[in-house]
């Protein structure tokens, strides 16, 4: 057996395939080259008569992928949201409690959660890899990460979380998908979470998986995913699969295209200059798109120069909140790009 632990997709890539061409079983955390070529690894694989295994590669020591193989290999999972990124978690969860982003970031590279570059991490890549891995297991499709365009938490600000307060949710980065009348809609990016999900509670380096299965509802792994002892547990775990002659349960699935979209309703926050007619502008833009608004909110205290508001959406299409927001970015009062997020209910 061969244990791989270095990550990337280039040389990493030569060991483990020329790993399996001898014969050899391989166990690997990473996330990055199963998503990109777990596929043809796996075949690889069979033809010689070894197995590769990446338990470590999704969620740290939370066995989510044995869950999907063996416990939920039954059901038919239409549905999946996931905190998939503890350096995400850690510092969201922290901005919660009042910190800000560059603090907090500062503190997650000097504890080890983040790299001295962090783009991987906080602008959605390394739960965009983690989340084609689970989409190949619970719904059963072949996706290519690339068309899973993630968006960065970097934009999120303490004013976020006041009004997400104020509107009864968190914020977290959450990984979802989903079967829409046989196509597929996938997404990662910051979102408003409702107090009471799970997901809400989900602090510092953890991760959860909320799978939807049509026959057993809704099941919740949660967990420590992010840091050297949790990811150690799944590979030692693999090992020991391997040595007891256990082997990968092999679930079909087909190559698909991301072509459906989530019909969710949205966070849009404003920071104007302000003057008479913004929010006529905004419910026109939103009426354009035939876009009902939820509820518009103004936390007083702001100065009129930099004054920070929040519109809620009901359900709507994204890629009609993408026109309305395209038509925001021509009002001559904002003095920063609209922030736009899901909300998960």
């Amino acid at each position: 057996m061969i244990v791989e632990l270095v990550g990337g997709l280039d040389q990493a890539g030569v060991w483990v395939r020329r790993a399996l061409e001898s014969g050899k079983s391989v166990i690997t955390a990473n996330k990055k080259l199963i998503a990109y070529h777990g596929v043809e690894l796996e075949r690889l694989a069979a033809a010689h008569g070894g197995h590769i295994m990446y338990g470590a590669a999704v969620a740290g020591g939370i066995p989510v992928i044995p869950g999907l193989e063996q416990g939920l290999a039954g059901d038919r999972i239409e549905r999946m949201d996931g905190i998939l990124n503890g350096t995400c978690n850690f510092i969201l969860s922290k901005m919660d409690e009042g910190a800000e982003f560059a603090t907090v970031l500062a503190e997650a590279q000097a504890k080890g959660y983040a790299e001295a570059d962090p783009t991987e991490d906080v602008g959605g890549f390394d739960a965009r890899s983690k989340l084609a891995i689970l989409m190949r297991l619970a719904l059963r499709v072949i996706v290519d990460p690339d068309e899973i365009v993630p968006q960065p938490i970097t934009a999120v600000s303490a004013v976020d979380f006041s009004y997400a307060r104020i509107l009864g949710c968190t914020i977290r980065q959450v990984a979802r998908a989903q079967q829409v009348k046989g196509r597929v809609a996938a997404t990662v990016g910051p979102m408003l979470v409702d107090l009471r999900s799970p997901l809400a509670w989900s602090r510092g380096t953890e991760n959860m998986v909320v799978l939807t299965g049509h026959y057993g509802g809704d099941v919740v792994f949660s967990g420590h995913g992010a840091g050297g002892h949790p990811t150690a547990v799944a590979v030692v775990s693999d090992l020991l699969a391997l040595a007891h002659d256990s082997r990968r349960v092999e679930i079909p699935s087909v190559p698909a295209r991301l072509g459906a979209e989530f019909e969710v309703p949205h966070y849009i926050r404003f920071t104007v200059v302000d003057r008479p007619g913004i929010v006529a502008e905004i419910t026109g833009a939103l009426a354009k798109e035939r876009i009902n608004i939820r509820a518009i909110v103004q936390k007083p205290g702001y100065p009129q120069h930099a004054l920070p508001f929040v519109v809620t959406v009901e359900p709507c299409k994204s890629s009609a909140m993408q026109c309305a927001v395209a038509a925001f970015r021509t009002m001559d009062c904002l003095i920063e790009e609209p922030l736009d997020l899901q909300m998960l209910e």
